[in-house]
């Protein structure tokens, strides 16, 4: 039976030189005692920034986990046509394709019946873009289209003159996108089959809509600016306070919630000038104890203040093996019999030996890491023992399995 102990190497090292009294590691008289040593204090800077990590949390701007409340994005939306399809638009099934390229035709002057309209080389489509804040009269943005019909392929084709409209706001025109579809896969067809790679039937068009009217963004609630976290969490919320009252104690820092502190605009300083400011300062977010698996994939992220209490786990595996040959029964002479083809098998079972860890109290990430490199366990193996682990109480952390 194989026993292995989770304890990190550095502190087994540390243990061992207390039991004998020593300090530190022993000096190494022969070759390698420079190396010996550098290794060594390596080792024990690199527990001891992740030791430090796992307590403070990691430092980063204020930018990059927050945003000023008022500055989002804006969904647009409209509905366009997208022509010069080879065949592969719409079908007379779809009779709003006809209605709306007799729409486009008749605001250009023509009057056509859409009953006559032969829609296979169009298609009607739903055109989305993202409005940024602070956008200008025009500036230029992206837009995607998707098929609303029974196309089979935008590929080749191009968006004829679309408006696009925000949420509840069917008036006012904020951008008109237009341009050639761009599509994520292509399709091939010939002598009565066909073959596709990737969606045929949504796609982009790369700066294909004009800014024609900004949404509005206000910044200041009556003196006041609302910093919004991008994950709510109360350790965080009380260290930007800190932080931010330490630097510019003007503003007034104030943890409202969890995921907002609320700041008050300096007299005589603008709203811009302020979040300038106050978005370059360094915080000390809180790392979350949770652990994220995707089954689908097998891919596993431990955070690092996942601890695991005192606990023993054992790995192990049975084998089953079954081997099959073929023989030949040959009767006696005179016999009367026949020759016939007898099929053998050989049935056998293992067990494989059982992989026991010792998990110490405050296992680490690091000690996580070690002890399934030296299993050498699947991906699979793992998550079924952090499952495991969860269900019998000592993972110390929230599961969160998609």
């Amino acid at each position: 039976m194989k026993t292995f102990s989770i304890l990190s190497f550095a502190l087994l090292v540390s243990v061992a030189f207390a039991q004998n009294g020593q300090s530190g590691p022993p000096v190494d008289q022969g070759n390698g005692t420079n190396r010996s040593t550098r290794i060594t204090d390596e080792m024990s800077k690199r527990m001891s920034s992740m030791q430090k990590a796992e307590s403070n949390g990691v430092s980063v701007r204020l930018k990059d986990i927050a945003r000023f409340r008022g500055i989002r994005g804006n969904s647009l939306m409209g509905i366009g046509v997208v022509v010069g399809l080879k065949g592969t638009g719409d079908t007379r099934k779809n009779p709003q394709s006809a209605a709306a390229i007799a729409n486009y035709m008749k605001a250009l002057g023509q009057d056509v019946n859409p009953a006559l309209i032969e829609p296979k080389n169009c298609a009607l489509v739903f055109v989305r873009a993202e409005l940024p804040a602070f956008a200008n009269n025009g500036q230029v943005i992206d837009i995607t289209v998707a098929s609303s019909g029974d196309a089979q392929s935008l590929q080749g084709g191009l968006l004829l003159r679309t408006e696009l409209y925000a949420v509840g706001d069917n008036e006012t025109v904020y951008a008109v996108g237009e341009g050639s579809v761009s599509i994520g896969g292509f399709g091939a067809s010939g002598g009565g089959s066909s073959q596709s790679v990737g969606f045929l039937t949504a796609g982009r068009v790369p700066s294909g809509a004009v800014v024609e009217k900004g949404a509005p963004t206000k910044l200041v609630y009556d003196g006041k600016m609302f910093i919004e976290l991008a994950d709510a969490d109360i350790t965080t919320a009380s260290r930007v306070e800190e932080a931010i009252n330490k630097k510019y104690p003007d503003f007034l820092a104030t943890a409202e919630t969890g995921g907002t502190i609320s700041v008050t605009l300096p007299k005589g300083m603008s709203a811009i000038t302020s979040m300038s400011k106050l978005e370059e300062i360094n915080v000390m977010v809180d790392n979350a104890a949770v652990v994220v698996i995707n089954e689908k994939t097998g891919a596993i992220a431990i955070g690092g203040n996942v601890k695991i209490a005192p606990v023993a786990i054992a790995s192990g595996s049975i084998s089953v093996k079954i081997e099959e040959s073929t023989s030949v029964s040959q009767p006696n002479p005179f016999s009367k019999g026949e020759t016939a083809v007898i099929a053998n098998q050989k049935v056998s079972a293992e067990q494989g030996e059982a992989d026991i860890a010792v998990m110490a109290p405050n296992t680490t990430v690091a000690d996580l890491a070690r002890i399934f490199q030296e299993l050498r366990l699947k991906s699979s193996d793992i998550i079924n023992i952090l499952q495991i682990l969860r269900q019998q109480g000592a993972l110390k952390a929230k599961l969160v399995i998609q």
